[in-house]
């Protein structure tokens, strides 16, 4: 089987690392020769994953594709589809997901539940909805990690807001941020990672560290779970999906957003889970049986970030000390260089008792810091 990665990032590199366990030839495209996931793989191509020649010339001579971020090429994995390369997710999945004005529309479109939302297409459009506020401003297309997103709480903030096609979001109230992870093969079957509970600093509004499985009373589980298969149904395409969820102080349930794609409140399942999400992504495209989502231990991740104020070589300040406690995994990415903000690795600590685990997790968020030399 010859499968292929769209993108080089940490994702791609921890599904390398799960590939090991299978017969399989892997295959990345990645502008950056020195990117996380380009010495794992059987064969790296330089190229854009944008560019649409780019990416029909590298998935043409491939079984299986998959993505490691939204931000590809469709219409070539279209054409690559049309041609009998499975691509997972389904080129039409990615296309409604990777545009936020079309993924609100296909929740309102599924009556799957989610903030009340208005379309802006330019920054004048958003001086009609100041009775609309205080709301979030997501861009159309090109936001990532935070990035494109903006808070509007009243009219003085508008011009924070985008000059292009972009959705302007009802704030709500979060009680709690949980993430669920399905997976859905072939043949339509699902699994479902017990869902991760994201705890964020209350100053910064940073995520601090996460928790699986989230402690929720059982109707809001059960509400999570229906709406996270709901999104994937509705999506009617195989592969791995993470929906981000909001859970309100009268504990309704709504869709935040969906990841087409293993996500980073899935690390954790690399140890705490019998089938990581990597190890479920390589079954979905090689067509094997779902694993087993079950935890094996309640775990937390903390993600290592580059420090305030540090550019340049990547160091790992007391990574000793971290090493020697016990149930605690520590990843790097491999990113020669640092700067303030950019994701370097993961730990991800397990433990029966979940006062230990948050104990732990801040330990390791003030003690493990990313400098430069």
């Amino acid at each position: 089987m010859k499968a292929g990665i769209l993108g080089g990032g940490q994702l791609g590199r921890m599904l390398l690392q799960a590939a090991a366990n299978y017969t399989v030839e892997t295959w990345v495209m990645e502008n950056d020769p020195n990117c996380p996931a380009a010495h794992l793989c059987h064969h790296f191509v330089l190229g854009n994953i944008n560019d649409f020649d780019a990416v029909y010339a590298f998935g043409k001579g491939l079984d299986v594709l998959t993505i490691e971020i939204e931000s590809v090429n469709v219409d070539a994995l279209e054409k690559l589809e049309a041609e009998g390369v499975k691509v997972y997710p389904k080129p039409s999945a990615i296309r409604t997901i990777k545009n936020k004005i079309l993924q609100k529309q296909f929740y309102e479109s599924n009556d799957i539940p989610t903030s009340s939302f208005v379309i802006t297409e330019k920054l004048s459009d958003l001086k009609d909805h100041t009775a609309f506020l205080p709301a979030v401003h997501k861009i159309g297309q090109g936001g990532y990690d935070g990035k494109g997103v903006q808070i509007i709480r009243d009219e003085q903030e508008i011009e924070k807001g985008f000059d292009a096609p972009a959705v302007l979001e009802k704030m709500v109230p979060i009680h709690k941020e949980i993430a669920m992870i399905v997976a859905m093969n072939d043949k339509g079957e699902t699994a479902l990672y017990p869902p991760a509970e994201m705890v964020f600093d209350p100053v910064l509004n940073l995520l601090d560290y996460q928790l699986s499985p989230a402690s929720l009373p059982e109707k809001v589980f059960w509400k999570a779970e229906a709406i996270a298969l709901r999104v994937v149904k509705g999506l009617n395409s195989p592969g791995l999906f993470a929906v981000e969820l909001f859970v309100d102080k009268n504990e309704e349930v709504l869709v935040n957003e969906t990841a087409p794609r293993v996500h980073n409140s899935g690390h954790h399942t690399i140890e705490a889970n019998y089938s990581s999400q990597y190890d479920m992504l390589w079954r979905i495209m090689l067509g094997y049986p779902l694993g087993n989502t079950d935890a094996i231990l309640p775990s937390a991740i903390v993600n290592l970030l580059g420090a305030e104020g540090y550019s340049g070589e990547a160091v790992y300040e007391n990574l000793d000390e971290v090493l020697k406690m016990d149930n605690v995994f520590v990843h790097l990415y491999g990113k020669k260089q640092t700067k303030p903000g950019r994701k370097m690795g993961h730990v991800t600590i397990m433990h029966k008792d979940y006062q230990d685990l948050t104990h732990k997790a801040n330990k390791i968020k003030h003690l493990l810091k990313v400098i430069s030399t």
